[in-house]
């Protein structure tokens, strides 16, 4: 079975298994990790990519081939975002983009739930969790909170990326994580200033790869992102030079019916390196 990119082959779920039944004091952590180590799954720093792991332990527990150790602690359903006034609308502001300096700020702990507040209360989509790697981030422009962006790992598979990029099923596997996928974008519904989100695309554009070089060791290639068609036509995307190279058939992440009951969205690339295709195909 292939789970979370990863191939799992009958001896390694019999080596789980084995594991289960021979060594009870090991909880789901201190198996994933052992998992990791013992077939090399690492992430591109070379840490154990346990995260993953789990997930895909859970999916073939949920298929019948193993059986997991019994939780230690239970999870809940994602619980509500909590508002707060922090959260609350504000007077409406006017900015020149031209003269407001704009600032990309990572979110740290202390400020996450804000960043989650905010995007829950005024995106579309809401709040919910990112997948894989992945960074968040305010938007200053001089002294006033503008906007929000969050990045997270790529799609798995995407026709019209995978045939812009040009590489095979196991280069695909091998390199996706230098492809990058901007998951939200957010300006407050209260800042109304010309040019603002084709130039705070621009300015993620420089500065994304310093901040993911510095917290996950390497830099991305390519961003990519979906617009639901519908609903947006993706204007400050092709103003910030971003390249529409198709759309999603509506499957989404989790159809494995090919129902196709998702929106159909438009499929956007920004590189960030002018031989991304020479070094995502190598």
């Amino acid at each position: 079975m292939q789970i979370c990119g990863k191939d799992f082959s009958p001896s390694e779920i019999d080596w789980i298994n084995t594991q289960v039944k021979t060594r009870p004091e090991l909880n789901r952590v201190q198996l994933s990790r052992l998992f990791c180590r013992y077939v090399g799954w690492l992430k591109p720093d070379g840490a154990l990519k346990e995260m993953s792991c789990r997930v895909a332990m859970l999916r073939l527990e949920r298929n019948g081939m193993i059986r997991l150790p019994e939780p230690r602690t239970k999870t809940g359903p994602l619980k509500a975002v909590r508002r707060t006034l922090k959260g609350e609308p504000r007077p409406g502001i006017s900015l020149d983009v031209n003269r407001a300096g704009l600032m990309l700020r990572a979110v740290d702990k202390k400020d996450a739930p804000l960043w989650n507040e905010l995007v829950d209360r005024y995106h579309y989509l809401g709040y919910s969790r990112m997948g894989g790697a992945q960074m968040r981030f305010f938007v200053h422009a001089d002294t006033h909170l503008v906007a929000l962006l969050g990045f997270s790992a790529a799609a798995w598979r995407v026709k019209s990326r995978d045939g812009h990029i040009g590489w095979n099923e196991t280069l695909r596997k091998k390199h996706l994580h230098l492809v990058v996928n901007n998951s939200r974008f957010l300006i407050l519904p209260w800042v109304q200033t010309r040019n603002l989100a084709s130039g705070i695309l621009g300015l993620a554009a420089r500065q994304l790869p310093v901040f993911w070089r510095k917290r996950y060791s390497y830099a991305p290639l390519l961003l990519e992102t979906f617009i639901d068609k519908e609903r947006f036509r993706g204007t400050c995307y092709k103003a910030a030079n971003w390249i529409r190279v198709g759309e999603t058939r509506g499957r989404g992440k989790w159809d494995r019916l090919n129902t196709c009951s998702q929106p159909v969205k438009t499929v956007w690339l920004y590189p960030l390196d002018k031989h991304f295709k020479e070094r995502l195909c190598r």
